[in-house]
This record gives structure tokens, C-alpha cells and sequence, in this order.
């Protein structure tokens, strides 16, 4: 019965330690296991069993990328400005068995590797450098990161300079200088505004007087055009009046001759023609010979005084 008994705990125990040293790696982990005091193996996800009283996981190992927030370090510039800067750095564990084996506090490490390395930086950079270079810095800082932690297994994926703060005196001074550049740049900017608007009047003044000059110069030019045609359009006119005065003289000649008039129809237009003659303002009227005939008169001239106040004389001969 104690034998009996004996084998049954027996075989519970060794069920328990079976069961007891099966182990499942989660996701982005792995365990570093040790057989005998040595390193055996790196156990990555999945299951696993471990021998009992022989292997030991020394250490659990995650995988996922880690930050780290240092605090601000002092540091001096070229120029003996003692300013704070405080980084973050991004890593991540590549190798489990260097991380395990490499360094005794890889964080620690890091921290001081950091700090070291960014007084060397800044050591060689002056104030305003410091300010405007912070993409320097970062790449600077992870290039002797990388380098160094290639031995622990750590890969440093980047490093960011979080702040960085000069002293009271020098913040002072640089807002002193940004209010300044600020109203410098105000006023040169109000300088340009009033320089381009003086600018953009003079321009319109100057474009008022051309379309001003423009306008007259139009307006001179269309006067004369219209002059011009209407002394045209009259001198037209005279000329088509005198054409057709001389027109309806011509045709009245050419009907008299068409008609073939007789004599006695002559001698009494000739008659009709002196009696206007005579009745206007001429001093002396030749008649012809054939009117005197016809008319019987004996005398050839007949002679008028009149215009008293010039006392002119006008001669009138009608053939």
C-alpha cells in the first residue's frame, strides 16, 4: 500500500514538473534560456518546453520599440553659454542573447553614452547654432548610439533633442532681439506699403494726364475731321449748284437754238434785254446798232447820272 502509494505521488510530481515547465512565448517577445548555469538557447514565439532543474529562462526579452526620456543634462557651448537639453531616444532590442550578455545596465549605459556625447556636439557649436541645429544634433547622437549599442544588441532608431534651455539672462536677451528684428521687419514693411502706394498714385496721376492729353488730342482731330468734311460737303455743294446753273444755261441756249427763233422774236428779247439793262445802276448803256435800227432811235448813247454820294462810274455794254 506505501509503495503503491509512493508511485502515485511520484507520478503526480513528475506530471507537475511537465506541466509546471511548458512555456508559450507571446507575440514581439523572447525568452533567453540558460541549461546548467550556460546560454542554450533563445526561445522565440510558441510553444516550448524546459527541462526541469537544468534549464532557466534568465531573461524575458520584448521585442517592441522602447523610449526612453532622459533628464535635461548640462551642457557648454563654443561660445561658454551652460544651457540644458533634455532627449529621447527610440530603440529597440535586436539581438536578446547581446542584450542579455553585453552590458550589466543597458539603460544606464545609454544614458550616460547620450549625455557624453551630447556635450561633444554641443561643445562644438555656438548659441545660435545650438537653437537653429537641432536635426544635426539628432543625427549625430544616433550615429554614435547606433554604433556603440551594435555590441549590446540594441538598435537605436532615433534620437530627439526635446528642449533646450538657456539660461534666464540669455532667454532675455533673445526675445529682446526677436521684439526688435520684429519691429524692424514692421517698419520696413510699412516703408514698402507706403512706397508702393505713393508709387501706384504717381502711376494713375500720370496715367490721368495721357488719357487726359489723349482725349483732347482725339477731340482736336475729330473737330478738324468734321470741319473738314463740311467744308467739303459745301464746296460740293457750290460746285453742284454752279454745274447745274451752267447745266440749265446750257440747255436753255440749246432749246433757243433748237427753236430756230425768227428776227422779230430777237428784236424783242434784245428789247426785253435793254430795258433790264437800263433799268439797273449803270451810268453809260452802248445799245446796238440793230436795236436802234429796229427801235428807230436816233441816238446810240444814252447817258444816266446817278450815285451822288461816290460819284463811280460803271460801264454796262450789252451785245
Amino acid at each position: 500500500m506505501f509503495s503503491y502509494i509512493a508511485g502515485l505521488l511520484l507520478i503526480i510530481i513528475i506530471i507537475f514538473l511537465l506541466v509546471t515547465n511548458i512555456r508559450v512565448v507571446p507575440q514581439a517577445r523572447a525568452y533567453v534560456v540558460e541549461r546548467l548555469g550556460a546560454y542554450s538557447a533563445t526561445w522565440q514565439v510558441g510553444l516550448h518546453f524546459k527541462i526541469p532543474l537544468i534549464d532557466k529562462i534568465s531573461r524575458k526579452v520584448s521585442l517592441k520599440e522602447h523610449v526612453i526620456d532622459f533628464p535635461p543634462q548640462p551642457v557648454i557651448t563654443k561660445d561658454n553659454v551652460t544651457m540644458e537639453i533634455d532627449t529621447v531616444v527610440y530603440y529597440q532590442i535586436t539581438d536578446p542573447k547581446l542584450y542579455t550578455y553585453g552590458v550589466e545596465n543597458p539603460m544606464a549605459a545609454i544614458e550616460n553614452l547620450t549625455a557624453t556625447t551630447l556635450r561633444n556636439i554641443i561643445g562644438e557649436l555656438e548659441l545660435d547654432g545650438t537653437l537653429t541645429s537641432r536635426e544635426h544634433i539628432n543625427g549625430k547622437i544616433r550615429l554614435v548610439l547606433d554604433e556603440a549599442t551594435d555590441a549590446w544588441g540594441i538598435k537605436i532608431n532615433r534620437v530627439e533633442v526635446k528642449n533646450i534651455t538657456p539660461p534666464k539672462d540669455i532667454q532675455v536677451a533673445m526675445e529682446k532681439q526677436m521684439r526688435a528684428e520684429r519691429e524692424r521687419r514692421e517698419a520696413i514693411l510699412r516703408a514698402e506699403g507706403e512706397k508702393k502706394s505713393a508709387v501706384l498714385i504717381a502711376e494713375g496721376h500720370k496715367e490721368s494726364v495721357i488719357l487726359e492729353a489723349e482725349a483732347q488730342k482725339q477731340a482736336v482731330i475729330l473737330d478738324a475731321e468734321a470741319k473738314k468734311q463740311a467744308a467739303i460737303r459745301a464746296a460740293e455743294g457750290e460746285a453742284e449748284a454752279i454745274r447745274m446753273v451752267q447745266q440749265a444755261t446750257a440747255d436753255g441756249i440749246k432749246m433757243l437754238v433748237e427753236s430756230a427763233p425768227s428776227k422779230e422774236v430777237l428784236a424783242i428779247k434784245s428789247m426785253d434785254a435793254f430795258a433790264a439793262a437800263a433799268d439797273g445802276r449803270a451810268t453809260k448803256i452802248i445799245i446796238p446798232s440793230d436795236i436802234q435800227g429796229i427801235a428807230g432811235m436816233a441816238t446810240s448813247f444814252a447817258e444816266l447820272v446817278k450815285d451822288d454820294k461816290n460819284g463811280e462810274k460803271n460801264k454796262l455794254i450789252n451785245k
